[in-house]
């Protein structure tokens, strides 16, 4: 790793390409790669996983074939994936791309991976799930509030900054804490994060009328329907042990269609929720967006914004 005084200018560069779902941001990256020397990395918690294809409006066969991507199917939806487990597998990547002479393009809209490798992660223990599985036990016989009480007491500092109810971060922190009997908070601390190696060189993609993106939202996933997201997930869930809590399965697109197979909603209720919960997904990426530095944004509705994004790499590349 780079020293934490290294000259960032010095550092090899990687560019990102940003924005909510249905924003193009896939479509803009193969044309980017197709006038600059890149090879796309993605930035998506739901292309990890493989037999996932409609839903996540996954790259063609063809796609993939004419400009190469990485860190898509890696994973069986039973498995889990995390941001910590993305940085390493994205820095893996990037140095495999940068030793062929190409560069980097983080593509995807899972804003946590992107600030989780801008920032580092520190060294803390993997996930470990016998731990996990101990906890989720508790939980349900106390419930998350009970828990996070519990973290009041081994980690004060970390359970001050919780709801109460943020299971996830709760079953976090009492994991490490369990794990190496010291608090979050202290190894945080004791631990501060790597230094990233490259130059990040960021764009994103931001609409400039929500309700046009909000018709496109729509439109994509009504096409979802139509190339048969259910028949996909009907699959999945007759080759694979699934449940709904699964990661994958809580994916926007097949946890409304798992509830249309169950019997509980109808096909109306399947689009309409679906609609909901991708318009929600896309308010959360553009909140986290207005919360990050260093981002180049570019109007996604404009006639022509791959040229203006390859505009501003190009000349971000020259400087």
């Amino acid at each position: 790793m780079m020293g934490a005084n290294h000259d960032p200018r010095e550092l090899p560069p990687a560019l990102v390409l940003t924005g909510p779902t249905a924003s193009g941001k896939s479509g803009i990256a193969v044309a980017l790669a197709r006038c600059l020397p890149c090879e796309i990395v993605s930035m998506d918690s739901a292309l990890v996983y493989r037999g996932m294809d409609i839903g996540t409006a996954k790259p063609d066969a063809a796609t993939r074939a004419g400009v190469p991507h990485h860190l898509v199917d890696l994973l069986e939806p039973t498995e889990r994936y995390s941001a910590a487990r993305f940085v390493d597998d994205a820095l893996a990547a990037m140095a495999a791309v940068t030793a062929r002479g190409k560069l980097p393009l983080l593509t995807g809209g899972t804003m946590l991976y992107l600030k989780a490798l801008a920032s580092g992660i520190s060294d803390l223990p993997q996930a470990d799930p016998a731990t996990r599985s101990v906890i989720d036990a508790m939980a349900a016989d106390s419930g998350w509030p009970a828990l996070h009480e519990e973290l009041s007491r081994c980690d004060p500092d970390t359970a001050e900054r919780l709801d109460p109810n943020d299971s996830q971060r709760i079953q976090r922190a009492l994991e490490v804490y369990y794990l190496t009997g010291e608090p979050m908070s202290k190894l945080l601390r004791e631990r501060p994060p790597h230094p990233l190696p490259y130059r990040l060189v960021q764009a994103a993609l931001v609409p400039s009328d929500r309700s046009v993106l909000h018709r496109r939202i729509e439109k994509r996933f009504d096409e979802m329907l139509e190339l048969g997201l259910i028949g996909e997930l009907r699959q999945l869930r007759e080759a694979h042990a699934l449940d709904p809590e699964l990661p994958s399965m809580r994916c926007v697109g097949y946890r409304q269609a798992w509830a249309y197979l169950d019997g509980r909603t109808s096909l109306g209720q399947l689009r309409s929720t679906g609609i909901a919960a991708t318009r929600q997904l896309a308010k959360r990426q553009l909140t986290w967006l207005r919360s990050m530095p260093d981002v180049a944004t570019f109007d996604c509705l404009a006639p022509d914004p791959m040229a203006q994004v390859l505009d501003f790499f190009a000349g971000m590349l020259a400087a």
